[in-house]
């Protein structure tokens, strides 16, 4: 597929001319003209498009099945579609979920089966940003993937379990790209300043190297990202006098002024991020803890969310050990509540290092967790009739609350009697561990009650 490499206008003046009025192209900007065509250009990625990978091999074969390609931004899905688009014989037909839907989906299939049935081609359609589409404009390319007439291939930032819908996935080879690594967007930058014909080669242009460093760090992995930062630096910076163009830390800083967090409050990211804050703790990690606090309140997530998390962390991973736990974190949330933030994220930080620091029980959340499943499954068993209150004579006749003994009246404040469902009397639901203040709990327990099963 040809791809437009410029438009001409007249009488202007190039970024890198010599000063006299001349015709010129006006580039695309430099990330799309240094899409890679190729696979020998292509940019990391190797455990998918390195020679001899099973995809690879299938897009050189042309026989390219219906996929979906699942990777962060910037990491080459379009650009693989791209070259798909270049490689293969068959009709590659672009969508962009954003922009499109069923009308335009019926519209190309109406032109697929055409195709395939006057001139026996294929027609791959390629839809970006599926995760954009709703069931309902899913469900509308599903049974012409089924049945053939066009070869489907969808890309997403987001994780496709739970943005394309089963019966569609499970008609598609699901293939996972990684972020960028430094090495690979270095080697990317290595050839936009080498290149002459569609990079920045011949142009007289050095990148510092704490700015290229610095650049690669913030990137998080996204060549569009790196390219477009490049681009914009280089216009930003005049001549010196030996007629180089140097891109220094200072300019980069000034372009990014602040680095675009990698975050979706709705989607993936939300559930991996709030999952290591908790896995941490979890862990008594508080620097890992911090991190990823400050991941999640920096790139916009809801404190209130936050701090929901936390109390319920004190009760399922803390518990008795630290009883001290669940006040510390209710009262991060009313501080959060009253201060609002930015103020209120140190509020969240002292709860997170309070958390990990302290004793770890999940006792509570397992006690509950069994009590769940019996009352779930078990039969709804009589509360006994010595701890029944008898309000009226008729529920004393009855034999309510007889034989109760009244804890009060006993050395100790304490007397043994039971309290469950006769069928229940040898559950034991509370097991205290021996961390923290639930090892006191243990064995004031064990006074009460000895070693009953």
């Amino acid at each position: 597929m040809a791809r437009s490499e410029g438009k001409i206008k007249n009488a202007t003046r190039s970024l890198f001319d010599d000063g006299n009025v001349k015709t010129e192209v006006v580039d695309e900007p430099l990330a799309s003209r240094m899409r890679p065509r190729t696979f020998d250009e292509f940019v990391g990625q190797q455990h998918l498009v390195g020679e001899n990978k099973v995809l690879r091999k299938s897009i050189e074969a042309d026989r390219v099945p219906s996929l979906i390609l699942w990777g962060p931004p910037g990491s080459g899905k379009t650009t693989l579609a791209n070259i798909i688009a270049n490689v293969t014989s068959s009709c590659f037909v672009p969508l962009s979920a954003v922009t499109s839907g069923v009308a335009d989906i019926r519209r190309v299939v109406g032109e697929a089966k055409d195709r395939l049935s006057v001139y026996k081609q294929r027609t791959i359609l390629f839809v970006d940003e599926i995760h954009r589409f709703n069931k309902a404009q899913q469900d509308a390319i599903l049974p012409f993937v089924e049945d053939g007439t066009v070869t489907f291939i969808g890309a997403t930032t987001e994780n496709p379990s739970f943005e394309v819908i089963s019966p569609l996935l499970s008609r598609c080879r699901l293939f996972t790209l990684d972020q960028l690594s430094d090495k690979d967007l270095r080697q990317l930058v290595n050839r936009v300043m080498e290149d002459q014909d569609r990079g920045l080669g011949g142009k007289c242009i050095v990148i510092d190297k704490n700015a290229l460093d610095f650049l690669l760090g913030i990137s998080n992995g996204d060549a569009r990202m790196v390219l477009n930062a490049l681009e914009v630096a280089v216009r930003a910076v005049e001549p010196n006098t030996s007629g180089q163009r140097v891109v220094e830390l200072g300019v980069l800083q000034e372009v990014l002024q602040q680095r675009a967090l990698v975050y979706d409050k709705s989607g993936e990211q939300h559930f991996n991020l709030i999952s290591a804050l908790h896995k941490s703790l979890r862990g008594s990690d508080p620097n890992a803890g911090l991190y990823w606090l400050g991941r999640m309140l920096e790139s916009g997530e809801d404190p209130l969310y936050i701090a929901r998390r936390l109390v319920r962390f004190a009760s399922e991973d803390i518990g008795m050990a630290d009883p001290y736990a669940l006040g510390v974190t209710v009262a991060s949330q009313q501080a959060v509540h009253f201060l609002g933030m930015p103020e209120g994220n140190l509020a969240l930080a002292q709860a997170v290092v309070y958390l990990a620091t302290a004793p770890k029980s999940n006792s509570l959340y397992s006690g509950y967790s069994n009590v769940q499943r019996d009352v779930r499954q078990l039969p709804s068993y009589a509360v006994p009739l010595h701890i029944r209150n008898a309000v009226t004579p008729l529920m004393e006749q009855q034999g309510y609350g007889k034989d109760y003994k009244y804890a009060h009246d006993h050395p100790g404040h304490f007397v043994e009697q039971q309290y469950l469902p006769p069928e229940l009397q040898h559950k034991r639901y509370y097991v205290p561990s021996d961390e923290g203040f639930e090892k006191e709990v243990a064995d004031r327990l064990k006074s009460w009650w000895g070693d009953r099963k």
